[in-house]
């Protein structure tokens, strides 16, 4: 598995394994299994998925060292700031099983995320989380948070796909040693992601699926990948993009498909942040 260097020296796999959306604990469980089997070691989950117990269930029973799995969690609005992101991690840690994270997110760019901050600072320094990251980070508040606090984000988790490509965000990231992360590297299917034209037409010169396309392109461009699936046949799939390359032109291809424009999350409108307010859970 290739992995990628953080700013902090932490290595980290170039392609992970998402659990978004998988709230059946059972299923996420043996999603999980299945990624771990498969030789996934970077599993990315979040408070507000409701599915750490699952996911640290899959990596005890899974007979793979602790230290060899790269485990992620978040944590959400209602919690931002420093008291209750503190007592949100030691409640990530128990539902995971854990004694440490290896990188730990504040989720979304909202509520008290200063405090959020210095709280995983602290944490970062003690050692009981490795890396620390954002999650959903435009890049007026990227750079406000990089210079009221000591420590750079190693991570900036955001909408990445071949039809939302952040190239400016990504840009102006490289300057700062923050190193982007893909959630929907899929556009969770929309647009018809999965048959595109372009993309299925690369993908037969090389004997590959639209899908492992747009990985390959993702591990090119230095961006970290979790796509997710319940599927152990997709799963499966997923994890096999090591056995090609994709030309300059190609690559150039695909880079000429960006839209510049969101299709999942639009962070930056007031209905988002109404809408991501009110989510509410029980950690």
């Amino acid at each position: 598995m290739d992995t990628i260097t953080l700013n902090n020296g932490v290595e980290m796999p170039l392609l992970g394994f998402g659990v978004f959306q998988v709230a059946d604990q059972e299923v996420c469980k043996r999603s999980v299994l299945s990624a771990l089997e498969l030789g996934y070691r970077l599993i990315d989950t979040a408070a507000c998925y409701g599915n750490e117990r699952a996911v640290g269930t899959a990596v005890a029973e899974s007979g793979i060292s602790r230290e060899d799995v790269f485990i992620t969690s978040k944590v959400w609005i209602q919690d931002a700031c420093y008291e209750r992101t503190m007592a949100s991690f030691e409640k990530t840690l128990e539902n995971l099983g854990t004694d440490y994270l290896d990188l730990y997110l504040v989720h979304m760019p909202y509520g008290d995320y200063h405090g959020s901050w210095r709280a995983m600072e602290e944490l970062a320094r003690g050692g009981r989380a490795r890396a620390i990251g954002v999650c959903n980070f435009l890049a007026d508040r990227l750079v406000d948070l990089i210079l009221s606090h000591d420590v750079v984000p190693a991570i900036n988790q955001m909408e990445t796909h071949p039809l939302c490509q952040q190239r400016a965000l990504r840009e102006l990231q490289a300057g700062y040693g923050v190193t982007p992360m893909a959630w929907a590297p899929f556009a969770e299917g929309r647009r018809g992601m999965f048959s595109n034209e372009t993309l299925s037409e690369i993908g037969s010169a090389h004997g590959k699926s639209a899908a492992q396309v747009i990985l390959r392109w993702l591990r090119q461009e230095g961006v970290v990948a979790i796509p997710k699936s319940v599927h152990e046949e997709r799963i499966a799939q997923n994890i096999d993009v090591d056995g090609f390359e994709l030309s300059a032109a190609e690559m150039s291809t695909i880079r000429a498909m960006d839209t510049g424009k969101s299709l999942i999350l639009d962070i930056a409108t007031v209905e988002e942040a109404i809408r991501l307010h009110d989510i509410r859970f029980e950690q």
